[in-house]
């Protein structure tokens, strides 16, 4: 393989850092090992499963056919059906970009002691002037590599000294331990946390960007693989801390500066720090993603000029969607919402959703018209429609029992 292709692995890194470490991924997994030990591996390995069939088909859909997701879907399934998901969708991916706007403020908070909602305003400013000014080569490059510090949970992780049976056994226990509800709600936040729409989304525009062809489909996978492998592996890793640091001592998660602490007992002061710094970085690039998919579904649905890389000037309806949204999602962090509660209650809903974005997707990803000889098997349809179903069915059931059961 060409140096110029292993170099754009790095589009799969950034977008397992925005898609996996988001603040969601952090704080549900977390709140999974701290409630429950090591109970819910077996979710993240699932949900891995499924996100890295799905990255893959995305960037093998905008490889083959030339076509961005939501364009073939406006195509071949009509406006109407493009307008009501489109609506679904951007509500789910506003929230969570005000998730990770919340995530960033978050860190800041941290690390200055500044509360979080004072930094609102200013880090929704950064995140629409890089956008404003950057390009899709200088996100998918530098992101990536400032991503790389979050390494450290893996460390935290390995220095935790685990017990490996025990870890293990979560990979294969699906049965709850205590507390069913909480349980099953934890787990479906966790596959709403993991198995974003805007992550292959953003995947299948960053390859139309980058200008994939269908000699990009070997890369493709490899891409795919790493990148998603990388973002579970960190996923899991917060999980053990979590379950060595605040399980093991009774303590349960309630709110961001208690999972701060998550790397203390391992790498001392410098572990709260490598926190609050793999926080802010991972959230910054999951905020880059999420606005951009916003504009990139509007502006390709609608046949609008769009791409990171066009100037503003030459493709302002696109730029005006990511700023409205960027401005509506900083508002729930400047009213000081809170981050931890927002999120939880974002990915869940993401969860409920699944099934109306996925199942769409499947039917492009069948569609030999567009992508000829390079259609779906039947195992990749299998194993992403079972996902999705099951944590949407998990979802209906678990969110009242949490609501109302508290």
């Amino acid at each position: 393989m060409k140096p110029r292709r292993l170099f754009e692995i790095t589009l799969g890194i950034i977008t397992s850092v925005g898609g996996y470490l988001d603040v969601g991924a952090i704080a549900t997994a977390a709140e999974a090992g701290a409630s429950f030990r090591f109970a819910l591996l077996w979710v993240i390995a699932l949900g891995t499963i499924c996100v890295i069939f799905l990255v893959e088909m995305s960037g093998r859909f905008a490889a083959v056919s030339k076509h961005t997701i939501r364009a073939a879907m406006r195509e071949r399934l009509g406006a109407n059906f493009f307008v009501w998901t489109y609506v679904v969708e951007s509500i789910v991916h506003i929230l969570a970009l005000a998730s990770q706007i919340g995530g960033i403020c978050l860190a800041l908070q941290l690390v200055t002691g500044i509360p979080f909602h004072r930094w609102a305003v200013p880090v929704a400013l950064v995140v629409w002037l890089v956008l404003w000014w950057g390009t899709f080569k200088l996100i998918e490059r530098w992101i990536a590599l400032l991503g790389l510090i979050t390494i450290s949970f893996a460390v935290g992780a390995v220095r935790s000294h685990p017990p490996l049976g025990a870890v293990a056994r979560g990979f294969i226990q699906w049965a709850p331990p205590h507390d069913p509800a909480s349980y099953w709600f934890t787990a479906v936040s966790i596959l709403g946390a993991l198995v974003s729409p805007y992550l292959f989304y953003f995947y299948s525009s960053g390859a139309i960007e980058d200008r994939w062809d269908e000699t990009h489909i070997t890369s493709n996978r490899l891409i795919a693989t790493v990148g998603m492998g990388f973002g579970s592996i960190m996923a899991m890793s917060i999980l053990i801390c979590a379950a060595m640091v605040f399980h093991a001592h009774g303590v349960g998660v309630a709110e961001y500066e208690q999972i701060a602490l998550l790397l203390t007992p391992t790498l001392g002061r410098w572990g709260f720090y490598l926190f609050a710094a793999s926080l802010g970085i991972a959230c910054f690039g999951a905020c880059l993603e999420s606005a951009l998919t916003v504009a990139y579904e509007l502006a390709q649905g609608l046949g609008w000029n769009w791409g990171e890389s066009v100037a503003p000037a030459k493709a302002s309806r696109f730029a005006s969607t990511y700023t409205i949204a960027i401005a509506v999602a900083a508002i729930p962090a400047a009213l000081g919402v809170d981050p931890l509660a927002l999120t939880i209650f974002t990915m869940a809903l993401t969860a409920v959703v699944l099934p109306a974005v996925l199942i769409p997707f499947l039917t492009l990803m069948n569609d030999e018209e567009l992508l000829g000889t390079h259609v779906n098997g039947r195992w990749s349809n299998g194993v992403v429609l079972a996902v999705s179903v099951l944590a949407s069915v998990l979802a209906l059931v678990t969110i009242p029992l949490e609501l109302f059961g508290g």
